[in-house]
């Protein structure tokens, strides 16, 4: 067969142990960082002298592990750490034009970005500019705005708190709430219900809590690939005798077995541990409806069962119960049936283990909140939880699973673009600012206000905007009409050719690198899933002298927009102590910054309803009682869902294969209920045109993608970001969260043309 040609074989092996071994190797290899490759890894999540990683927010080993590592950060890291460069030269020879027509995995395989560019639209070429030339175009542009709401400061998940906080202040400073982030894409809806339900925007548990649950539920996660050191925690969960479920359409190679890679006994004999004691596939947005049916299981089991509920936890530290019993009893188990695409029996036999359990913790990721009505399902989370007083004890809470390494941290130190008053006031005594009180653009706002003319000035830190943002073509236009865009990057991405009349690329270390500055080598701090904040050392020699880390960048682009502002932006950039010292006076649970952070495994920041304070309206935790959503799909269509790859971190992708789902050499493909596949008459890899239909009725299509059999709920299907951000129109996006609706787009897949 062609090395080319698109092969499907069901992976039936444990996650993680010899194949992530095996791919690991691979990839340092072909990067040709056999040497750098593993100091780094041995380097790596230490809390003395290391680097956190870069990828996922999973929380550090807490038991001295010096092997706290996996397959998807490695290979992340590996890839900061390559030797290739892009540089001038580079630039020299390939116009944007040109560079436009290259695959996004050829554009980021190029390497480092070396030096600051600027875009020369006579030869249509990128051309080096000095940092102070550079700083001082963007602040004389910002400073030439009418308004300070022609701009827009966007950030993923991968800055560090330090970096994040001078971000916001220099907005903030500037004049603009304008602080469109990763979070407005991913986990929105899980901050916004756990503020109105227990008065804080964070899950309550922490590593510990995972470590003394008996039930873990895992819903809309595929661990293996988007958090794959949980599969140590699902392990030991197993062979302590936990009940471990997972709730996702997709039955994921980490809701199987596993070998954990540091367990080096069950490495040699291949003894892989189950990670599952029960999977349940609901349709896609069918969760709401499966947590409302445990919840009606368990109020009848307290018909006669009087230990199924915590009535004591439940008038003490409750709202609204009485009106959630009446809605759950009210609610048909034939409607839940239905709506969750699963028999009651299966619901019931979740409620079972739920009520068994004496401290179970629920976690959940973008499968639950990036849909229509995400907020309302993170809230039947609590719900349940409540029932059965779940929340501010040991081994028990809500635990969202955050994406990137900094997004909890980026929210945490004032990226919002909703910012509350008491933030706002400690900023202004602390740092001398009047900061704007009006709410700012989230990141679907801030794509249509460019399509205005509204917003004309974009600045990114990190990420690849264009490919992660919703409706790619009309993102991509957005930042074209802009005036000015500016992308703070370690390598080369199709944000950077999708660009405004002027733009800059401002190349930033990477985390693996060392950072040194007037008063030393620097670290920074970043906040996990699980609100643990710790110090990151780099190891490693910056990939170019050109290079300044994001603090500095920042600093030099505040400056030039504010040169007459007291902040003290250059004494910040030598010594990032003082930036920690500052954050100390402006955010609650900083207090001592710097000396907490240096503690071991640093430290974690104060939640009120971890101990069964709840900052909410009622001061007390607040059921909800939303209505049962209709996500039955109509006739001929399909519900859809994107997902990252095996070999894919974000929007960046290492190759064409899935390995946990089969896959070699295809990305352009879409996995289907069988029976789905036979109604339409299709066999494996026929080639079919995908249509997708918008709230405002218009259409976007993908054409000769490839149809692939695959065990999912009928009615449903799923396919790789970012290639189907195409199919999300720019207006759909949850009402209650703004978030786009990823996971749930309505599609018809027809036989190609």
């Amino acid at each position: 067969m062609d090395e080319r040609e698109p092969e499907f074989k069901p992976y039936h092996h444990p996650a993680a142990g010899w194949g992530a071994a095996k791919s690991v190797t691979k990839f340092l290899i072909r990067e040709r960082e056999l040497v750098d490759g593993p100091r780094a890894i041995l380097k790596m999540n230490h809390e003395n002298g290391g680097f956190d990683c870069p990828g996922c927010a999973w929380p550090d080993d807490t038991k001295g592990l010096h092997l706290d590592i996996c397959e998807n950060g490695i290979k992340h890291v590996t890839w900061e750490m390559t030797g290739k460069r892009v540089g001038p030269e580079f630039f020299a020879a390939h116009p944007v034009s040109e560079l436009r027509k290259w695959s996004d995995t050829d554009l980021e395989a190029q390497g480092r970005l070396t030096e600051p560019m600027r875009y020369d639209a006579e030869t249509d070429r990128y051309v080096p500019i000095s940092w102070p030339a550079a700083f001082e175009l963007v602040g004389r542009t910002l400073r030439d705005l009418d308004s300070p709401d022609r701009a827009a400061f966007y950030t993923s998940g991968r800055l560090g708190n330090e970096a994040t906080f001078l971000y916001q202040l220099w907005a903030r400073e500037y004049g603009t709430n304008n602080l469109p982030d990763c979070s407005n894409m991913c986990h929105e809806a899980s901050g916004r219900a756990l503020q109105w339900a227990i008065g804080t925007g964070k899950g309550t548990v922490d590593i510990h809590d995972w470590e003394e649950a008996d039930a873990l539920f895992i819903l809309g996660v595929n661990a293996a690939s988007n958090a794959p050191r949980m599969l140590t925690a699902l392990a030991e969960a197993y062979r302590r005798g936990a009940q471990v479920v997972h709730v996702n359409p997709l039955v994921e190679a980490g809701a199987t077995r596993t070998i954990i890679p540091h367990d080096f006994a069950r490495m040699a004999t291949f003894r892989a541990t189950p990670t599952s004691t029960l999977d349940l596939q609901p349709r896609i947005g069918g969760d709401l409806a499966l947590l409302r049916g445990m919840a009606k299981a368990l109020l009848e089991m307290a018909e006669t069962d009087p230990d199924a509920l915590d009535t004591e936890f439940l008038e003490a530290h409750t709202a609204g119960f009485e009106e959630y019993r009446v809605l759950c009893g009210e609610t048909k188990w034939d409607e839940l049936e239905r709506q969750s695409g699963l028999p009651e029996s299966r619901i019931r036999a979740a409620a079972e283990v739920y009520r068994a359990a004496e401290r179970s913790i629920i976690s959940w990721c973008l499968g639950v909140t990036q849909h229509e009505h995400g907020v309302d399902t993170v809230r039947e989370i609590v719900n349940l939880l409540l029932l059965r007083g779940n929340i501010g004890r040991p081994g028990a809470g809500p635990s969202p699973v955050r994406g990137h390494s900094n997004v909890q941290g980026n929210r945490t130190c004032g990226i919002d673009h909703r910012p509350a008053a008491k933030f706002l006031d400690k900023l202004a005594d602390v740092c001398g600012i009047t900061p704007p009180r009006h709410h700012g653009l989230d990141t679907v706002n801030t794509i249509e206000a460019m399509h205005r003319g509204e917003v004309t000035v974009f600045v990114g830190m990190g990420g690849n905007f264009v490919l992660a943002a919703p409706d790619t073509p009309y993102t991509a236009a957005g930042l074209r009409g802009c005036e000015l865009t500016v992308q703070v990057s370690t390598k080369l991405n199709r944000s950077h050719l999708e660009h405004g009349e002027q733009a800059l690329i401002l190349p930033c270390l990477g985390r693996t690198e060392k950072d040194f500055q007037a008063a030393g080598l620097q670290a920074t701090s970043v906040e996990d899933a699980m609100s643990m904040v710790h110090l990151s050392v780099g190891m490693k020699r910056p990939a170019s002298p050109h290079l300044l880390s994001e603090p500095a960048i920042i600093a030099g682009m505040a400056r030039a927009t504010l040169p007459e502002s007291a902040t003290p932006w250059e004494d910040y950039t030598g010594d990032y102590d003082r930036i920690r010292d500052t954050m100390a006076q402006v955010l609650d649970g900083f207090e001592d910054f710097n000396e907490r952070v240096r503690e071991p495994l640093g430290f974690r920041i104060h939640q009120p309803a971890r101990e069964r304070v709840f900052l909410t309206p009622s001061g007390r935790a607040e059921f909800s009682t939303a209505p049962l959503p209709d996500v039955v799909p109509a006739e001929g269509t399909l519900a859809l869902g994107t997902m990252r790859s095996h070999d894919q971190w974000n929007t960046t992708i290492y190759s064409d294969d899935d390995r946990y789902r089969g896959i070699k050499n295809l990305r352009t493909l879409i996995f289907m209920n069988p029976g789905d596949m036979r109604e339409r008459g299709l066999a494996e890899f026929d080639e079919v045109d995908i249509t997708s239909t918008a709230k405002d009725g218009t259409t976007r299509s993908l054409r000769r993608y490839r149809a692939v059999p695959y065990d999912i709920p009928p009615g449903c299907a799923a396919g790789y970001m970012p290639e189907m951000n195409v199919l999300c129109a720019i207006g759909d996006y949850s009402t209650q969260s703004d978030q786009p609706l990823m996971k749930h787009l309505k599609v018809t897949v027809e036989r190609a043309g």
